[in-house]
């Protein structure tokens, strides 16, 4: 059974983890593939993508019988696997000039919850808890952790968070910014498709300049910002997208944007 599954229908790219019998936890070969997907995910045909999961956890996060097989080989290194397995899904997710849309049901833990947290948008069943767990076995935030949790919710909650192991409902992470949206279980696909679905006919290289800009807002100060806004804005004045919004605006007619 193929870990990561993929289908494209109008222009949505549908992306699922599936290792339901492991809780979704990832494995080098499945993080490959996954990373493949988002890959796939820069075509033109694709205007947004969802990533999902099956079963009733979204992602555990590391697989830890591999791991520990690896540490086996003395050469091997705890980094190995972070740099091969997870920065690229970061990246990929944070460079890619689409919507990425997040659906989490049950449990999102240690890398499976920063994966979550990495996406543009993010919408839990109520059933769902976000838990760091790296320090119960003595190891630190990655896949973006250090970087997206104090920036999203201050160093004191980030700090509990995982030194505390505190876990987050959905509610505290819609109330904390760490999330867009809580939905009961049964309106979690319904709701993730409806915005897929909304962001697909949306002007998406705006969507695409935009994440540019977002990228770049912790790095710079505000007159850097000031000017990276100035020169991104003419590039969106310049796509085709732009034109066909200030057409439909003067004839008073809805905008049929084709994400160009």
């Amino acid at each position: 059974m193929a870990p990561i599954l993929s289908s494209l229908n109008q222009g949505i790219l549908t992306i699922t983890l599936n290792r339901p019998e492991k809780y979704n936890s990832f494995t080098e070969p499945m993080a490959l593939e996954l990373q493949e997907a988002l890959q796939k995910a820069e075509a033109d045909d694709v205007r947004c993508v969802i990533l999902k999961a099956e079963g009733k956890a979204f992602c555990a996060g590391q697989d830890l019988p591999e791991v520990v097989a690896r540490a086996k080989d003395s050469s091997y290194e705890l980094a190995d696997t972070v740099r091969t397995t997870y920065n690229p899904i970061i990246r990929a997710i944070r460079k890619l000039e689409k919507p990425v849309v997040c659906a989490v049901q049950g449990t999102a833990a240690g890398a499976g919850a920063n994966i979550a947290f990495a996406c543009d948008i993010v919408v839990a069943a109520k059933s769902a808890i976000f838990v760091q767990a790296f320090s119960k076995i003595g190891l630190i935030p990655d896949s973006g952790g250090t970087w997206f949790l104090p920036r999203l919710v201050g160093l004191a909650r980030t700090n509990a968070m995982y030194m505390l192991d505190e876990k987050i409902s959905p509610e505290q992470a819609v109330e904390l910014g760490l999330i867009y949206k809580a939905v009961d279980d049964d309106n979690l696909e319904n709701e993730v498709d409806s915005i897929a679905q909304k962001l697909s006919k949306m002007p998406t290289k705006g969507f695409g300049i935009y994440k540019r800009a977002v990228n770049e807002t912790f790095s710079n100060n505000l007159d850097q910002q000031l000017e990276l806004e100035a020169n991104l804005q003419t590039e969106a004045g310049n796509t085709a997208d732009y034109k066909e919004g200030v057409d439909a605006f003067l004839e008073k007619r809805k905008p049929d944007y084709r994400g160009k």
